[in-house]
């Protein structure tokens, strides 16, 4: 199963990669979208249970590493302190 990592860019030009275990996350994120940071989080939080479930119905386990790159974000908001207009953009997304 192909995974992806994604790049984005935060509003403090901040850049951060992130894994997601399968291709489902390309149909919650878009490269070169800015996102409005709750939006963001709305749909990197649905790409990633989505990907993490595709890992699920392949081999029987849910993917923490998706788990722990969606706890990765939300610390990340909070510490960047965003309100939820601030714009998140999505620099690159590669499989792997």
């Amino acid at each position: 199963m192909p995974s992806v990592n994604f790049t984005v860019k935060w509003p403090n030009d901040e850049l951060f990669q992130y894994y997601s275990p399968s291709t489902a996350i390309y149909e919650y994120l878009s490269i070169g979208q800015r996102y409005p940071s709750a939006q963001f989080l709305h749909q990197v939080e649905n790409g990633l249970h989505a990907a993490s479930e595709r890992v699920h119905a392949r081999y029987g386990f849910t993917c923490s590493s998706a788990m722990d790159n969606l706890a990765m974000i939300k610390r990340q908001i909070k510490i960047f302190g965003l309100s939820p207009e601030d714009q998140i953009e999505v620099i690159e997304m590669k499989n792997k």
